[in-house]
C-alpha cells in the first residue's frame, strides 16, 4: 500500500522537484561522497530513490558509470531526459547482479521505508554491492515516528519513518561497517538529518 502512495506522490511532484533549488548541505554531502569513491577508486555507482537525477547527473559528469533507479515512472522519464541510464525499480528487489556496484547512494529515499522492512532493502543493497563497497545513505530523523506524515504538503500524503540516531546507527552497523556518522542541523523543531558514509563487509 505504501509503495502506491510513494509513487503517486512523487509523479504528481516530479516536476515541482526537479525545478526546486538544492540546499548547500546537500551539495557538500554528495561531494563528500564523491571525493571518498575516488579515493578508492569507485567506477560503478548505483543511485537507488534518485528522483529526478540530479545527483546522479553530477556523479556520471564527475566520470562515473551511473545507474540509477526510482519508483515513480515520471521520475524515470526526468532521469532519461537528462541522459542517464534509468530504471523504474523499488530497492526492495533490486534486478541487478551480484556485486554489479562499486558503491550505491540513498539520499532521503530509505525513510519512506517501514521499519519492519528495512533490514530486507538493506540485504538488497548488499547483494548488489561489491565486497568492501560504499554504501551512502542519507536520512532524516532523530526521533522515533512512523506512518503516514498529515502535515505533508505532497497529494496523497507520504509515509516515513524515522529513527533516533543510536538506533539507526545501531540497524546499520549490523551489516555494514560504519566509515562516518555525522547529523546536520535542519533548525529548531524539525528533524535533522542523518549522515552515513558505510562499507560493505566482506573482502575487498
Amino acid at each position: 500500500m505504501y509503495k502506491n502512495i510513494i509513487k503517486q506522490a512523487y509523479n504528481n511532484h516530479a516536476l515541482e522537484r526537479d525545478k526546486s533549488d538544492l540546499a548547500d548541505w546537500k551539495f557538500q554531502e554528495r561531494e563528500q561522497f564523491l571525493n571518498r569513491m575516488r579515493a578508492e577508486n569507485c567506477n560503478r555507482l548505483l543511485e537507488i530513490g534518485a528522483g529526478p537525477g540530479r545527483d546522479s547527473l553530477y556523479f556520471q559528469q564527475a566520470g562515473l558509470h551511473v545507474t540509477c533507479i526510482d519508483l515513480s515512472e515520471e521520475m524515470v522519464r526526468l532521469c532519461q531526459d537528462k541522459g542517464l541510464d534509468a530504471h523504474c525499480m523499488d530497492f526492495y528487489h533490486l534486478d541487478f547482479p551480484p556485486g554489479s556496484f562499486d558503491a550505491v547512494y540513498a539520499m532521503n529515499c530509505l525513510l519512506h521505508v517501514p521499519k519492519m522492512q528495512l533490514p530486507g532493502v538493506l540485504d538488497q543493497i548488499i547483494h548488489v554491492l561489491k565486497p568492501g563497497g560504499l554504501f551512502f545513505c542519507g536520512v532524516y530523523g532523530g526521533q522515533d515516528t512512523e506512518g503516514i506524515w498529515e502535515d505533508d504538503v505532497y497529494e496523497p500524503k507520504r509515509f516515513f519513518a524515522m529513527y533516533e540516531d543510536d538506533v539507526l546507527l545501531e540497524i546499520l552497523s549490523r551489516k555494514f561497517q560504519v566509515l562516518d556518522f555525522h547529523t546536520v542541523d535542519m533548525g529548531e523543531g524539525a528533524p535533522h538529518f542523518q549522515s552515513f558514509t558505510l562499507r560493505r563487509l566482506g573482502r575487498q
